[in-house]
């Protein structure tokens, strides 16, 4: 028997968005129903909303866009990693005690996951940490933050990522998953041309 863990955010009026921005909500409108009991109901919302997959394009000048980004790569063993415990930014001395290996996918449980607000303090990825990461080897990293990083000028974190090939994904809960390996299903809306899109994202574990 397996269990599957949701952990997309809930695409809802309200919900938090970075920085609380108004502008940033997504408005859904649920046209009135027509004269054949027909419904149907329309989206507006920004591509980084939510739990969402960030293409190089978000921070490199002639990056690539979302479509590039094939399937094969969001599908496959991941580990949820603890850092429930981190008060302000993951550090390369917090990821060398996790024992990473050249390929994985790694998803980084925090406080974030236990809050359904946007706090300016989140818990972010530093640049040492990536710079680790690019390192080790690592295919992508998953965080529970609507942003890998936070506070940095130029956007050190994201940069280093992108710019080795490493897949980002944001905005995940994982507040009732328990640390250890899973499959992974990562599934951005079929966009094309932009620098991300929102995606559905399960875990898929021993029951």
């Amino acid at each position: 028997m397996f269990k599957v863990y949701d952990i997309s955010m809930t695409i809802e009026e309200g919900m938090q968005v970075w920085g609380n921005h108004e502008g940033k909500q997504p408005h859904i409108n649920s046209q009135p129903t027509s004269p054949d009991g027909v419904n149907e109901s329309r989206i507006d919302m920004d591509v980084h909303c939510g739990t969402h997959v960030d293409a190089p394009l978000h921070m490199l000048e002639d990056g690539e866009t979302i479509e590039t980004l094939g399937l094969e790569e969001l599908v496959g063993n991941a580990r949820v990693l603890d850092f429930t415990e981190v008060k302000d930014s993951i550090t390369r001395e917090d990821l060398e005690k996790q024992g990473l290996q050249k390929g994985e996918f790694i998803l980084v449980k925090t406080s974030n996951s236990y809050t359904d607000t946007f706090a300016s303090d989140f818990v972010f990825l530093r640049e040492d940490g990536a710079r680790y990461l690019v390192e080790v080897g690592v295919r992508g990293i998953g965080t529970d933050g609507l942003g890998i990083e936070r506070s940095q000028p130029e956007y050190p974190t994201h940069r280093t990522l992108f710019r080795n090939n490493v897949i980002i994904v944001e905005g995940l809960r994982l507040k009732e998953v328990p640390p250890g390996s899973y499959f992974m299903v990562i599934a951005p809306l079929k966009l094309t041309g932009i620098e991300a899109a929102p995606a559905r994202a399960l875990l898929i574990g021993n029951g």
